[in-house]
């Protein structure tokens, strides 16, 4: 099974508010969002979004057409259902983030809660970070949040990696200045709680 039937199954056949990761609303996401430089005139896309409850709060925010990424097409029409007419606010894309082309340095925000940490073979990582520097305007922040050295070694049946904040800063490496990292307590639907960490960079160079 590709990762792309994989999650196409979850989300078709579990409720949107049932899985793990799930958060009525992405208070840490929507706070760090929100100490960008351009405010809530910032561009940003939000990888793996999928379902998630933050495009719903970014548009209630006043931010500019955000984008949405997610490599399951039944994610992102649960969300678009959601969402109704706001839905044609929002730029939705299907695909892979190691592999989908994204425009070039069109983003002032970056924003990732639970995706990078999938990537546990070292080219797709290597992949990710270059589509970053690509789409990512200089200057631009980049959020991220994966498990935590103490978090799940699995996710949805899956393997994933556990980061702390240094080694998940050293992967994305020189060219992005860390501004701070924090951990963060998740209470998943089902009563379990795991443990994330977020690092919070600037993009440099061009």
């Amino acid at each position: 099974m590709t990762s792309k039937h994989h999650w196409e199954n979850v989300y078709s056949t579990r409720a949107s508010d049932a899985v793990s990761w799930f958060q009525p609303h992405a208070a840490s996401s929507l706070r760090l969002i929100g100490s960008n430089d351009a405010g809530t005139r910032a561009h940003v896309i939000d990888v793996g979004g999928g379902a998630s409850i933050l495009v719903d709060d970014l548009l209630a925010a006043g931010y500019p057409r955000p984008t949405v990424l997610d490599l399951s097409a039944a994610a992102l029409a649960t969300a678009r259902q959601r969402l109704g007419g706001q839905a044609e606010q929002v730029d939705w894309i299907e695909g892979d983030i190691t592999r989908v082309d994204l425009p070039r340095h069109s983003f002032d925000v970056w924003h990732d809660r639970a995706v990078f940490h999938f990537l546990t073979n070292a080219a797709d990582r290597a992949a990710y970070v270059r589509a970053v520097l690509h789409a990512v305007k200089p200057g631009g922040m980049v959020i991220v949040a994966t498990f935590a050295e103490d978090g799940p070694k699995q996710c949805s049946g899956l393997p994933v990696m556990r980061y702390r904040a240094n080694d998940l800063h050293a992967e994305f490496g020189t060219p992005f200045e860390l501004l701070g990292h924090e951990k963060e307590a998740h209470q998943t639907p089902g009563g379990a709680v795991q443990q994330f960490v977020w690092c919070y960079c600037r993009k440099q160079g061009n």
